[in-house]
């Protein structure tokens, strides 16, 4: 609860003024049974209708007064509540930002989704509904306790024992549901993700005719969640009958022994009444506090999950700064390579990923001079887009170390870092928008010039301004264009940022060989950046490439120039022979 709390901190007063005001509505409340004792004991019994009228004049300005102060108190707890909330949700999506890929594989991005959507608005409910009656409702059941001692000392024992036995009843079920909604919130989680790759999948499986087999998952994980909701709400729901029962078994001692002492003159009709009044007082306060439990129940289940994210894997720590990219030096912003030709050096590096026993890639040795462009190829699976995310620190190497400029990736900031490099992911990831607010993801201060230039590089001008230019609107991931579009616009976003570091991530994938060649020759002479990586399964993306690595099952098989992996790596002149021939069918 600690962000939370921190996030309440900004709303002190409001969050103090909320309980305060429903207090105040709830001490004229308690008033309300007197008047209307005295109404029949002095006013009806006497007929004095002077009184009656006054004592009826006293009750509607109690109500008016009493709604006046409800409605203040719901005004300030919804600005606390909505405004808390608001901060934690902000927070929360900065911490998402500055998890390490490692991290959002382990907690997944659905629940991640979840978490800040669904279980945030459970948050913001249960802090609502707590600072309006989480004070009120045990006040008033107490109040209304010792109100009825001020009445008749022995009817007002009935009280005393109700009491305990409606807070047994409230708390039990209380704690039988905490556990069950975490489990609600795990099933919730599981659907999510379920749905989220039936969507984002949805062309492979229609490809594949499996429609009927995910509708069939879909409803049996529907299925369990929904009979897993309706047991929690089965036993949530008991509390109500079960307190209706004890208040009722209360008022009927009461009604009992107060008809018996009314006889016997101990008591008036006002009185008995008012003790009644009392009674229904805390039973709609107890049923009150049963809902409001259940719902604070559901709200702290959703703030452990929160607070979750908040938590370092390693450490169990909570705060914003536990994340394993925030436990490196500050780098001097002027590092660059002025008196060090090497740019960039995988020492022994190699990535395991979490959960995997065998390493994704092991013992890379590697220089690269400035200048250089450095070619990666292999098969599928082969760890080329693991190699190449050591470099910004998208993972930590779990062997070896990774220098940048002289320096080990763990001790640069990673924003910094990060800023010298461009990147353009094997999956090419576009936003809803305009080609300029796209383009300037990379530099929000570039010029429409620079945007311009960095498209003709990438060879996206032309089909840019046919289709209306840097204002022409992209569709989420840019659904309206096309595959090669993409990868290409995804290139020249890479681009305006002038990165000293560019990494190009198998981004020719849906290109056609003459595109992708007048590509890679505009950035060999204009990108000007120290150092390119050329990932691609294509022997002509690396060919001329002054280095290409040849990598299988994670290993470096072959390091060298295209003539000369040719002669001594058998995994090359695999590749190179089943995409161009053999030299033997091209002598033919």
């Amino acid at each position: 609860m600690k962000h939370l709390f921190g996030c309440l901190k900004k709303y002190r007063l409001v969050s103090i003024l909320a309980p305060l005001f429903k207090l105040f509505e709830a001490t004229l409340e308690l008033f309300v049974p007197l008047v209307v004792a005295n109404i029949i004991d002095k006013g009806i019994v006497s007929s004095d209708r002077s009184g009656i009228f006054a004592s009826c004049a006293l009750l509607v300005a109690l109500g008016v007064v009493g709604l006046c102060f409800s409605v203040v108190a719901q005004y300030f707890s919804a600005r606390a509540a909505v405004g808390s909330v608001s901060m934690l949700r902000s927070i929360l999506f900065e911490r998402i930002q500055s998890l390490s890929y490692a991290e959002l594989d382990a907690v997944g991005q659905s629940t991640l989704i979840t978490r800040l959507t669904a279980d945030a608005n459970k948050v913001q409910n249960g802090v609502n509904m707590t600072l309006r009656l989480l004070l009120r409702s045990p006040f008033v059941v107490f109040g209304a306790m010792i109100m009825a001692f001020t009445v008749d000392v022995k009817s007002a024992l009935v009280f005393v024992v109700l009491i305990p036995v409606l807070s047994a009843v409230v708390f039990g079920i209380m704690l039988t549901c905490l556990p069950l909604y975490k489990k609600v919130q795990k099933g919730l989680d599981g659907l999510t993700t379920l749905t989220r790759e039936n969507l984002t999948g949805v062309r492979v499986i229609r490809a594949f005719r499996r429609e009927n087999a995910e509708t069939e998952d879909f409803v049996v994980s529907n299925r369990a969640l929904s009979s897993l909701q309706r047991f929690v709400g089965r036993v949530s729901g008991l509390m109500g009958p079960l307190t209706y029962a004890v208040v009722s078994a209360g008022i009927i001692a009461l009604l009992y022994s107060g008809a018996v002492r009314i006889d016997s003159g101990e008591l008036t009709q006002g009185q008995i009444v008012a003790l009644y009044s009392y009674m229904s007082q805390i039973l709609v306060e107890l049923v009150k506090l049963a809902s409001l439990i259940i719902t604070i129940t559901g709200a702290v289940a959703s703030q452990k999950r929160i607070e979750a994210v908040f938590e370092d894997s390693k450490t169990g720590q909570t705060g914003a700064d536990t994340s394993e990219l925030n436990n490196s030096a500050s780098a001097d912003t002027e590092t660059r390579a002025e008196g060090n030709d090497t740019v960039v050096e995988f020492i022994g590096a190699g990535l395991t990923y979490p959960g995997n026993n065998a390493p994704a890639v092991t013992g890379v040795e590697l220089s690269v001079k400035r200048g250089e462009t450095v070619g990666i190829i292999g098969g599928t699976g082969s760890g080329k887009t693991s190699l190449v995310n050591l470099i910004p620190r998208f993972y930590d190497a779990a062997e070896g170390a990774v220098r940048v400029f002289g320096r080990d990736v763990r001790d640069w900031d990673p924003k910094e870092l990060r800023s010298r490099i461009g990147v353009v992911p094997q999956k090419a990831e576009l936003f809803a928008g305009t080609v300029r607010d796209n383009l300037l993801f990379a530099d929000e201060n570039a010029c429409d010039d620079e945007l311009v230039r960095a498209l003709k590089t990438a060879q996206a001008y032309d089909f840019i301004f046919e289709k209306g230019g840097l204002d022409h609107v992209l569709e989420q991931n840019g659904r309206n264009l096309s595959g090669g579009q993409k990868q290409r616009l995804t290139v020249a976003r890479a681009l305006v940022g002038a990165p000293e570091i560019l990494i190009l991530d198998d981004s020719a994938s849906a290109l056609d060989y003459a595109t992708d060649a007048a590509m890679r020759s505009a950035i060999a002479a204009d990108a000007h950046a120290d150092a390119v990586f050329i990932v691609s399964q294509r022997a002509a993306g690396v060919m001329n490439a002054d280095t290409i690595l040849v990598l299988d099952g994670g290993a470096v098989v072959g390091c060298g120039k295209h003539d000369e992996l040719l002669e001594s790596c058998a995994v090359y002149r695999e590749i190179y022979d089943s995409q161009f021939g053999s030299e033997e069918a091209c002598d033919e």
